[in-house]
């Protein structure tokens, strides 16, 4: 049994109440509980003190890199503050969450850092494989699917054509700035976040990749109003695509989903239809994911 620890300046304790006595529904956590085995009269068997915590949780993900205070990450979640701190305390004792003593504001803690690493990714790969066999048998091109890791993307899954001969990218990780799947990424996240993926010179891998700053930001900027990503040559000089990001909370992604091929077949005429396709296919996955 862990042991609480003291009480805070603010009047809140690391492991149980802030002085309010009442949870936001009107039920009594006096005791210091931070959950109930199940709600009253629920027939989903859910429980709610554990999904505020989940919610709370994700929220403090989103804020990344900077975190954001109990009091804002409340509001988000539709808790009030006293709830708010108290589900804040008790994920930091277990090391879910961190508070920065200075700023009072939380960021996610390393255990989730230890937790992410031991797992895998089959689950997701199990539930969006027929969605990429889909797309590849309806585009006669290779379909795959990379996921958003600490300092880019990872290739976990492909479908191609059997009688296509492709280039396998199952394991490898993507040049951001110079693959559809990479520029899908960056275009929907925060600025600050695309500056330091890309603090390393931009590599010219072919004479059409983009190495100036801001061309890449205005096709960045493009490619979040149309919706999907494009790539003609950028990262090998035959090798054309589209991408479009499976999103997560507050339109942030965690997969990205791609068509390529080559150029013969995969013509700059194509983008528009691949893509628009791409983007379909894409939320078919994030909903699948919802779904683990």
């Amino acid at each position: 049994m862990r042991t609480p620890k003291p009480p805070r300046a603010d009047g809140s304790t690391t492991a149980g109440t802030t002085g309010d006595s009442h949870d936001t529904d009107g039920n009594h956590d006096a005791d210091g509980t931070a959950s109930r085995l199940a709600e009253p009269g629920g027939s989903s068997g859910k429980v709610q003190s554990l999904e505020r915590a989940i919610t709370l949780l994700e929220a403090t993900a989103d804020s990344a890199p900077d975190g954001e205070t109990a009091t804002n990450l409340a509001s988000r979640c539709g808790l009030n503050r006293a709830t708010a701190w108290r589900l804040l305390s008790t994920m930091e004792q277990y090391g879910l969450v961190e508070r920065d003593p200075l700023t009072s504001r939380y960021t996610v803690g390393f255990a989730v850092a230890r937790m992410a690493s031991a797992a895998g990714f089959d689950g997701l790969i199990r539930r969006s494989h027929g969605v990429l066999r889909q797309v590849s048998e309806q585009t006669g091109e290779t379909a795959n699917l990379a996921v958003v890791q600490q300092l880019g993307l990872t290739y976990i899954d492909e479908v191609t054509p059997p009688v296509v001969l492709s280039a396998k990218w199952l394991g490898r990780q993507a040049p951001l700035h110079a693959t559809s799947t990479g520029k899908a990424l960056l275009a929907w996240l925060p600025a600050e976040e695309v500056d330091v993926l890309l603090a390393e010179p931009l590599t010219a891998y072919t004479d059409t990749t983009v190495v100036d700053r801001g061309r890449l930001r205005a096709e960045l900027a493009e490619t979040r109003e149309r919706g999907y990503s494009v790539c003609a040559g950028e990262m090998e000089r035959n090798l054309y695509g589209v991408s479009a990001p499976v999103l997560g909370t507050r339109d942030r992604p965690f997969a990205v989903l791609s068509i390529w091929g080559p150029q013969d077949r995969v013509p700059e005429s194509r983008f528009p239809a691949l893509g628009a396709l791409a983007c379909g296919a894409a939320e078919e996955v994030a909903r699948a994911a919802r779904a683990l």
